[in-house]
């Protein structure tokens, strides 16, 4: 019987309103790019199914957050139960790099006790004639906080998927190492519908002592 899915992964995607979230997020999981997009009132929800191995599929669940501070506290209350987010800001817009920080103190601080994996996202390169904020400044931001970064385009399709792949990746790899662990009451991570394989973190470091986390 084939695997439907190994685990379930809830992610959060924040930043500053008008960053491009809700735009990024449905060109991943609908294969399109609104023109005009109306502002997120509060959460919004999209699922989508990502192959990080021949077989091995892991379902994310993503919670797309607005960016307003009238919504923020809508916002933190799922910060708790996400285990992996994107963090979003506009190359052409300065000011949502600066905000970088805040967003994470937020997530940090709302998050406990549990942790979040983040990759930092710069978005709209498309646009590199406007450009306010450098790749080379971008990646060392990223680098302080211990983030992967990468800059993306949901116009042209730039780098979306390689986004929230290579954070599934990273997320699947703490798992497998026992780094992130499945807890009653947390919504993070999930078994999948996947019969005879191993979930529990512990049986699985047994069953593969060559993990290299």
């Amino acid at each position: 019987m084939e695997a439907i899915w190994l685990y379930q992964f809830r992610l959060i995607v924040i930043g500053d309103s008008t960053v491009g979230k809700s735009c990024l997020i449905r060109r991943f999981t609908e294969g399109r790019f609104a023109q005009v997009s109306d502002p997120t009132v509060g959460v919004d929800f999209f699922s989508r199914l990502v192959e990080i191995e021949p077989g091995k599929r892991i379902k994310l669940q993503i919670w797309d957050t607005a960016g307003q501070e009238r919504f923020r506290s809508i916002t933190r209350a799922y910060y708790r139960n996400s285990v992996g987010g994107l963090l979003l800001f506009d190359i052409t817009n300065r000011r949502s790099f600066q905000n970088v920080h805040e967003w994470l103190e937020e997530a940090r601080s709302h998050v406990q006790p549990h942790s979040i994996v983040f990759l930092l996202v710069g978005h709209k390169c498309d646009l590199e004639p406007q450009r306010q904020v450098s790749q080379q400044e971008a990646e060392k931001l990223a680098a302080a906080y211990g983030m992967r970064y990468v800059e993306t385009s949901a116009r042209d399709s730039i780098n979306v998927e390689r986004a929230f792949t290579e954070l599934t990746r990273d997320i699947f790899e703490l798992v497998k190492c026992g780094d992130i662990t499945m807890q009653e009451g947390w919504e993070g991570v999930k078994s999948g519908f996947v019969p005879n394989v191993v979930h529990s973190s512990e049986e699985v470091t047994k069953s593969d002592r060559r993990c290299l986390c």
